[in-house]
């Protein structure tokens, strides 16, 4: 199929840009592929000190025989559901090395964090810190520079982009992304929402709310819901890093134990059919854009349009919100998977998952297949689903959609763009994400309420003040500001009052969750106000308008008023209290290197 017009023009424009970036990148990568191993590159004490924990017999291969070894780079911890099954993952990998005559070592371990806990808490504000943090720690682990080849145990929101970012820096191994697979279903995604609202207005206690999130958050496994834990999932897929089909098999799943054995046949299956696919090489402008395709094509999570970039930054590529605006513009919506429709992941994956919606784009020319993949069959084998076949992996065809309700053909999508759209004007660039809204929210126009942080935004609604068209203005809540944490806790009392019938919507530098849904949000807005960006100059009653039709954010004050008016500073007890308690000291140095979230929100450029 011929590729799309617009999607070869912006990898086109993406190259372009990225050239010199890229050209630096690939030379360095190329010169630490062309080292000698590790085992023999260093000196004996070296040699020593890396192997002296393994069983004698890895020992011997690894140093004697020149075995290849396998870096692994975890996740685990069981304060987190969807990373409580990695725990008896090496074990497994380790054991499919040795039968394969390799064998394999864990690198390193890295934080895992969990929005869901820390929603709405000052421990939020290390959120998307904790991804550079987990990139830092990858680099540690992948340090010891000793393997011939990598795997990443993770899934969650800000863990797989910091692994993918710390594999990148070490882009010449070749390296297999290790998923762990969602939880079955429990009370549905849309039936707990609706306990939500009602806890907003006071119409359930505290002990309905608590028997509704345990009935929906259950056992092991990632969440249900299509946010960015799962929306990482899909775009692993996309990129062609995981064993294909992997990202949706329940961790209960009796394949799950095979596919995971199938990740370490993949890595070495790299190394002894000398193919070169390294990471860095594999992530390329083209394997960017398909991310970015499957992201659109999905309506996946928001957060995203900051974590790609800093990822496509690792790998010397550059791209921007003006890409991916691009693409939604020509990418159909093949998906409705919560918050975007009634159905969870494990109804998206009964439907046909990933491998349904690679085939649909590659076939609609949507997607690049002329790419590296971890596997010698390219991406096509991504159209594909496991099964087993008396105790062996097989991949089948996907077939049709299982149900329409949850996924449709290019031909007859839900949409036919991808339902994100860029909003400039004078409050600065945004983005908002209106595949989950009502086409008669798309435009609100309405006096401004502004608050210097999300507990003002729930006084507020609590005391009645907020029974009326507004549009919520929530500033400081940027990367330099306090380390831009979600602000998904605003979702449920902003849905109740645009259920009452006002035109609402939100206004923030901050984050929304990958579970964002039904009210219109101009979210990640930069400048941010801690910069001396235009939501510092906003006041209470200035009529905003947020078009997203046109794809314009503006406040309606005239322009010479505009101009004179004073951009206040952030508020000093604010700032110091943003500062102390939970950790927050440490990240001193991440809040003021922090680049903007266009830019990935990098702390380490």
């Amino acid at each position: 199929m011929k590729l799309h017009p617009t999607l070869a023009a912006v990898t086109g424009r993406i190259r372009e840009r990225s050239a010199p970036g890229r050209s630096a990148y690939l030379k360095r990568l190329d010169a630490a592929a062309a080292r000698d191993r590790g085992a023999d590159r260093m000196g004996c004490a070296n040699v020593a000190h890396a192997f002296a924990g393994i069983p004698p017999n890895d020992k011997f291969r690894v140093v004697a025989e020149r075995a290849p070894n396998i870096g692994i780079v975890t996740a685990y911890n069981d304060m987190l559901s969807a990373h409580a099954p990695y725990e008896g993952f090496p074990a497994v990998l380790k054991d499919e090395a040795r039968k394969l005559g390799a064998t394999a070592q864990v690198a390193g371990g890295v934080p895992a964090m969990c929005d869901g806990v820390t929603q709405g808490t000052p421990g939020m504000e290390l959120s998307l810190f904790s991804r550079d943090t987990i990139a830092l720690g990858t680099a540690v682990a992948l340090s010891h520079d000793v393997f011939d080849a990598a795997l990443m145990l993770g899934i969650c929101d800000k863990i797989v982009p910091g692994l993918l970012i710390g594999a990148l820096h070490f882009g010449h191994l070749p390296t297999v992304f290790v998923p762990g697979g969602p939880m079955p279903s429990g009370l549905s995604n849309s039936e707990k929402a609706k306990v939500r609202e009602k806890a907003a207005q006071g119409l359930v206690g505290r002990a309905e709310l608590l028997e509704a999130e345990s009935k929906a958050y259950h056992t092991l496994g990632t969440c249900t819901f299509y946010g960015t834990a799962n929306s990482n999932q899909m775009l692993m897929e996309a990129m062609g890093l995981h064993v294909p089909g992997a990202a949706f098999i329940n961790p209960q799943d009796g394949l799950r134990e095979e596919l995971t054995r199938e990740s370490v046949r993949t890595a070495l299956g790299i190394l002894k059919s000398k193919r070169y696919a390294p990471i860095g090489h594999i992530v390329d402008e083209r394997c960017i854009v398909n991310a970015m395709a499957a992201l659109l094509a999905t309506g996946g999570s928001t957060n995203h349009l900051i974590h790609w970039v800093a990822v496509a930054r690792s790998a010397g590529i550059t791209i921007d919100w003006d890409d991916f605006s691009a693409l939604s513009a020509v990418v159909p919506l093949l998906a409705r998977v919560y918050p975007n429709g009634e159905a969870d992941v494990n109804a998206f994956q009964a439907a046909g998952g990933p491998g349904y919606v690679i085939r649909e784009l590659l076939d609609a020319g949507l997607m690049h297949e002329d790419v590296l993949t971890v596997r010698e069959g390219g991406l096509r084998e991504y159209t594909r689903v496991p099964t087993a076949d008396q105790g062996r992996l097989v991949w089948r065809d996907t077939g049709e959609s299982g149900d329409d309700h949850v996924l449709r053909p290019a031909q007859q999508p839900f949409s036919a763009t991808g339902g994100l759209k860029l909003l400039t004007g004078n409050l600065g660039r945004s983005v908002i994400k209106v595949s989950a809204v009502p086409e008669e929210r798309h435009i609100v126009e309405a006096p401004a309420r502004v608050f210097d942080g999300q507990e003002q935004l729930l006084a507020a609604f609590k005391a009645g003040e907020l029974e009326r068209d507004v549009v919520c203005v929530v500033r400081w809540q940027g990367p330099r500001a306090n380390g831009m944490p979600e602000l998904h806790k605003l979702t449920p009392p902003l849905a109740v009052l645009q259920g009452k019938g006002f035109r609402v919507a939100l206004v923030t530098d901050g984050r929304m969750s990958g579970a964002s849904g039904k009210v219109p949000a101009a979210i990640h807005v930069s400048p941010e106000a801690a910069s001396g960006g235009p939501l510092a100059k906003v006041r209470d009653g200035d009529v905003v308008r947020l078009d997203a039709v046109a794809g314009t954010l503006q406040v309606l004050v005239d322009d010479a008023q505009w101009s004179a008016r004073e951009t206040v500073a952030m508020p000093e007890a604010l700032r110091e209290s943003n500062g102390h308690m939970i950790g927050r000291e440490l990240f001193a140095g991440m809040r003021r290197n922090a680049l903007t979230a266009e830019e990935g929100a990098c702390t380490w450029l």
